[in-house]
C-alpha cells in the first residue's frame, strides 16, 4: 500500500520539480499520508528527490543550460546557507517563520500572475559581475531558507534568479538545479549516516521520480518559458495551503 500510495505522486512531484521546482509539497506529504514516521517520510523522500534531480540536471547541463560561474557560485553558497539554516532550526521555532512565509506568498503569486514571460527580465542586460554576486546572493538567502524548512526552494530560486540575477529562464533552471542537487545530496547523506532512509521505498519512489524528471526537464526544453509560469503558480497555492496546515495542526 505504501508504494501504491507514493510511487504515483513520486512521478508528478518529479514532473513538477523538473519545471519548476517545489516537487517536495507532492511527493513528502506523500510519504506522511503513507503512514511514515516524520522523521521518516523527510529522509526516505530526501533519496528519491535526490536521484529524481540529478536526472533533470544532468539533462539541463547536456542542452547547455548550465553556465559555470554561476552553478560555481551557487551551489557554494547554497550549501553554505543550507548548513546554516539546518544549524537555526535545530534551536528556532518554525511557526513565525511560516508565518511570515505565508505573508510573502501573495506578493510571489502576484508578481508571477503579472508577469506573463520570466525572460523578459533577461532582455535588460546587467554587468556579468553583477549578475554572478545577486546569483551567490540569493543562492546563500534561499540556502537558509532551504536547511531551515525548504518546500518551495527551486520555485524561490527560479523567480529570484530571473527577477533580480536576469538570467534566462533556461540559465535560471539550470542554476536552480545544480543548487537543488547538491544541497539534497548534502542532506541525503546526514539521513543515511543516521539510518532514518528507508531504501527499498526510497528507491522505487526514486525511480518514478526520476521518471517524471525525464518527462517534466523535455517539455521544459521544448516549451521554455511557457511551461514554468503556470506550473510555478500550482506550487505556490499548494506551499500556501501546507503552510496553512502545518499552522493548524
Amino acid at each position: 500500500m505504501e508504494f501504491l500510495i507514493v510511487c504515483p505522486l513520486a512521478f508528478i512531484a518529479g514532473f513538477v520539480d523538473s519545471i519548476a521546482g517545489g516537487g517536495g509539497l507532492i511527493s513528502l506529504p506523500a510519504f506522511i499520508f503513507a503512514g511514515l514516521p516524520v522523521h521518516n517520510a523527510i529522509a526516505t523522500n530526501k533519496l528519491a528527490s535526490t536521484m529524481g534531480t540529478t536526472i533533470a540536471t544532468i539533462r539541463y547541463a547536456i542542452n547547455g543550460y548550465m553556465v559555470k560561474a554561476f552553478v560555481v557560485a551557487g551551489v557554494a553558497c547554497g550549501l553554505t546557507g543550507s548548513f546554516i539554516g539546518s544549524n537555526l532550526a535545530l534551536v528556532t521555532g518554525d511557526s513565525a517563520f511560516k508565518v511570515i512565509m505565508l505573508i510573502i506568498l501573495p506578493f510571489v503569486a502576484f508578481f508571477v500572475l503579472r508577469t506573463k514571460n520570466l525572460d523578459v527580465f533577461s532582455k535588460t542586460e546587467i554587468p556579468r559581475g553583477r549578475a554572478l554576486a545577486i546569483t551567490a546572493a540569493v543562492a546563500l538567502a534561499i540556502g537558509v531558507y532551504d536547511g531551515f524548512y525548504g518546500p518551495g526552494t527551486g520555485t524561490f530560486l527560479m523567480l529570484a534568479l530571473t527577477a533580480l540575477a536576469h538570467q534566462d529562464v533556461r540559465t535560471a533552471a539550470g542554476t536552480t538545479k545544480a543548487i537543488n542537487l547538491s544541497t539534497n545530496a548534502a542532506a541525503l547523506a546526514v539521513f543515511l549516516v543516521n539510518g532514518t532512509v528507508l531504501l527499498p521505498l526510497g528507491i522505487a519512489a526514486g525511480a518514478f521520480n526520476i521518471a517524471g524528471n525525464w518527462i517534466g526537464s523535455r517539455s521544459f526544453t521544448q516549451r521554455g518559458s511557457a511551461i514554468a509560469r503556470p506550473i510555478m503558480l500550482v506550487v505556490i497555492v499548494l506551499f500556501a495551503i501546507r503552510l496553512v496546515f502545518d499552522l493548524v495542526m
